[in-house]
């Protein structure tokens, strides 16, 4: 198809952007998403120049993504009954601020591990609401007939920047420092706040916050959830893969400074390979696909997760390291935008807000927890032994999803006909 209609496939591949606000929008994360990841890898290389420790980086996991785990099912109500555009430029203009302080903190010489452990924190504060927020904005930007495209083509965004913000922060920080990553970061986040404030959508009715009203709110999406066991399901396994399996990027400065020797241009090298990987497969998510396509990614995404991360923990060769890096990316990002499509395209509108506050609580939330069991196995057996048990994690989930497919395809082989009714995923 590409080759006879490229100008067709291409409609096809990037559909999403033709709607206005959504293009406006993911140009604007896409500049923003560079500095994020130059910020997240400074953040980490600036960690370990201070402290030398495993345990440290495992640490600054920990602060970083503990406010996702206290506060994301709290801002999933939020999300549903605020105006999201408005949230975005709250949320967007308080982590401006935060990347000011900073790198006003190493420009001035007076960081310390304290500071840096504290505005991860807040940065932690102000993602519990914005990654529920901006998960469910793209519905108002692409349409629901264009919502895996976009999905898609988020990550897609994500990974590019991952492959360029880390590449520029390697070059940056051998010469200049981390604090150039830290201005840098904090000027990206102005094109973002500017794309926000350019898209024309109308006013949300303002929703007075009442917090009896909250707590029932909040009870009443867990309840959704439990009662949909594709939502279920996918929850429960995102949460138990996402936390204790995808811990590796706390531990790459180990890698890249202990390991490889590979200095800094080796750690953003390490963490450019991780992120190609990852958006080779974001580009593959752009495609159509069914619900069988998309149930299958999820254990091949899972199986080369697993099998990419065991090699890269004990590889002692920087290309091998490469080349597995991009294996482990390539499937974890095919499995995550997997589950987070199947979500979105089962979850009602009125709930999607909560959904995806623990959408977000599974992803992110149980980081804290993940980061300080790879630190502390770091800290006491070494990198590779704390790499090889997140691998393990991967490689029990991809096995788990071979018996729940299996149940799938048989429940659906004695249903046959399917009725016309929705059908269930996960």
């Amino acid at each position: 198809m590409a080759l006879a209609n490229p100008r067709a496939y291409l409609r096809s591949t990037f559909r999403a952007l033709q709607h206005r606000n959504y293009r406006l929008y993911w140009t604007g994360q896409l500049i923003s998403l560079v500095g994020t990841w130059m910020q997240s890898v400074a953040q980490g290389w600036l960690m370990h120049r201070l402290t030398s420790s495993p345990l440290m980086l495992g640490l600054l996991g920990f602060m970083q993504f503990l406010p996702v785990l206290l506060l994301s099912i709290w801002a999933g109500v939020i999300v549903d009954e605020a105006d999201k555009r408005r949230l975005l430029l709250i949320t967007q203009a308080a982590f401006l601020i935060q990347a000011v302080l900073l790198a006003t903190a190493v420009s001035t010489g007076i960081v310390q591990p304290w500071m840096v452990l504290a505005l991860a924190f807040v940065f932690g504060t102000i993602n519990a609401v914005d990654l529920p927020a901006r998960q469910s904005f793209v519905v108002e930007l692409a349409g629901k007939e264009d919502l895996s495209n976009a999905i898609a083509l988020n990550s897609a965004a994500f990974n590019t920047a991952r492959i360029v913000g880390p590449a520029i922060a390697g070059i940056l920080l051998a010469t200049i420092g981390e604090a150039g990553c830290f201005w840098i970061n904090a000027v990206s986040y102005v094109a973002v706040i500017v794309s926000i404030w350019r898209m024309d959508l109308p006013p949300k009715p303002h929703i007075p916050f009442v917090p009896r009203r909250a707590v029932e709110t909040m009870l009443e999406g867990l309840r959704y959830v439990k009662s949909v066991p594709p939502l279920r399901n996918l929850l429960t396994l995102l949460g138990v893969t996402a936390g204790l399996g995808f811990q590796y990027m706390i531990l790459l400065p180990v890698y890249a400074r202990d390991i490889l020797n590979g200095g800094a241009k080796g750690y953003g090298l390490l963490v450019s390979a991780f992120g190609l990987g990852s958006l080779a497969s974001a580009v593959i998510m752009t495609r159509k696909l069914d619900r069988w396509a998309l149930r299958r990614n999820l254990f091949f995404g899972l199986m080369t997760g697993a099998i990419g991360m065991g090699t890269f923990a004990w590889s002692h060769t920087i290309w091998l390291s490469l080349a597995m890096g991009f294996l482990a990316g390539f499937g974890l990002i095919l499995y995550v935008a997997t589950t987070n499509t199947l979500i979105q395209i089962t979850t009602e509108d009125r709930y999607r807000g909560r959904v995806m506050g623990l959408y977000t609580l599974m992803f992110v939330g149980t980081a804290p927890i993940g980061a300080l069991v790879a630190g502390t196995i770091a800290e006491h057996f070494g990198a590779p032994v704390a790499t090889s048990t997140s691998a393990l994690v991967l490689l029990g989930g991809a096995i788990w999803m071979v018996r729940r497919l299996r149940v799938l395809a048989a429940r659906e082989a004695v249903t046959a006909p399917i009725p016309a009714t929705p059908e269930k995923v996960g």
